[in-house]
């Protein structure tokens, strides 16, 4: 198999790598996660400038045609950057319900505002009693002439205070566990009934608990009414997404450490010299090429229409991704010592995200119990 990238794919590479450099670094990004919004306006305009914002949409609906390679590059390089932008809200999410659930009418009205960068989603799901389970759903949808009325509690949406619309999942039927009977709606950020707490989360982003009270949405918000195949195919395609962020989260982990473990000095000399300090540095370059090749994996594998062996490589990528992210920030902040536990240092950070990331959308634990239960990797 061919894992060369083309010269397209070279030339976003390129392109985004030289943005983050450029105007992503650590103290900007402390600078930006102060705002109001917790992001850069004027960044998120210049994702829309460049392309990046209409990346995975077809040419025939407003995007650039690219594909999951191509939002790969993209979130591994925003990985190294620690970038605050709601790019996985509102383009892996809220884009890939639009891919795969939108009608010609709301792709033509949503796809172009959302490639411009005037229009950012941001997806309602978790529930207190959810957890990982995404058939856990006890808020209510309930007909209203042609169109329902939602009533119910979301927590931890990821940038659902900044987010213009909001796609929330409701039961329409059956019990809070079944797998049948959930809708998936677009709603108005500012619809009557809507109310949003924003806050902080650990790793520098944003999230929202969100209240549902008598909420109305028309005929044209209803994007399935039997939810639960295209929630999971959206979701898969996000975990390949922060499975590459997580690779290049890691990878500037990695490098940081090694460049400290050169000019860090104890006895004299390089405590790199070390050859025991040499060896734990060796392991987290290992733990990282795994995790990347997991990543490559569940890239080549979120377009795959077998949902059972698209979930399975992607239950394995996540497995992988979990382990190595914990190993490789474990040994980075204890390799810096006390400045690794500093607001003021990157390794940090960069430890904070690659746990976040392992705890969205399940845990290594979670994945592999599910992983387990469909038989592993190469089961039937």
């Amino acid at each position: 198999m061919d894992f060369d990238l083309s010269d397209e794919q070279r030339l976003l590479q390129d392109s985004v790598e030289r943005l983050i450099s450029d105007e992503y670094g650590f103290e900007q990004r402390k600078a930006l996660g102060k705002s109001e919004a917790g992001y850069s306006d004027a960044m998120w305009a210049k994702f829309a400038e460049l392309g990046f914002l209409g990346l995975p949409f077809a040419e025939d609906d407003g995007g650039f045609g690219g594909g999951p390679v191509e939002t790969m590059i993209l979130m591994e390089a925003f990985g190294r950057g620690l970038v605050l932008e709601p790019y996985l809200a509102t383009v892996v999410l809220g884009g890939g319900f639009l891919r795969h659930g939108g009608n010609a009418a709301q792709k033509a009205a949503l796809i172009p505002e959302v490639a411009a960068g005037k229009l950012k989603f941001a997806f309602a799901h978790t529930e207190a009693q959810s957890r990982y389970d995404l058939n856990a759903v006890e808020t209510t949808a309930r007909r209203d002439g042609d169109g329902w009325i939602l009533d119910g509690r979301k927590g931890v949406v990821l940038h659902g205070d900044s987010a213009d619309k909001l796609f929330v999942t409701a039961r329409i039927g059956g019990g809070p566990r079944d797998r049948s009977g959930i809708g998936l709606f677009l709603v108005d950020a500012g619809a009557s009934g809507v109310s949003r707490q924003g806050y902080a989360t650990q790793d520098g982003l944003r999230a929202a608990e969100v209240t549902l009270v008598g909420v109305r949405v028309a005929a044209d918000g209803v994007f399935s009414e039997d939810a639960l195949p295209l929630v999971e195919r959206v979701v898969d395609e996000a975990i390949a997404a922060v499975a590459a962020e997580a690779v290049g989260a890691m990878a500037a982990t990695q490098a940081l450490t090694i460049d400290y473990l050169k000019t860090r000095k104890q006895f004299g000399v390089a405590i790199g010299s070390f050859q025991v300090l040499q060896h734990r540095g060796s392991e987290m370059f290992i733990a990282l090429e795994q995790a990347r090749s997991m990543a490559m994996l569940a890239t080549m594998m979120a377009a795959e229409d077998d949902a059972a062996e698209r979930r399975k490589a992607v239950a394995a990528a996540k497995i992988q991704i979990g382990r190595s992210a914990r190993f490789v920030g474990q040994q980075a902040v204890q390799l810096h010592g006390g400045i690794g536990m500093t607001m003021e240092y990157a390794v940090g950070h960069y430890f904070k995200r690659l746990t976040m990331i392992d705890t969205m959308f399940g845990d290594a634990d979670h994945h592999l119990e599910r992983l387990a239960a469909a038989g592993g990797l190469m089961g039937n």
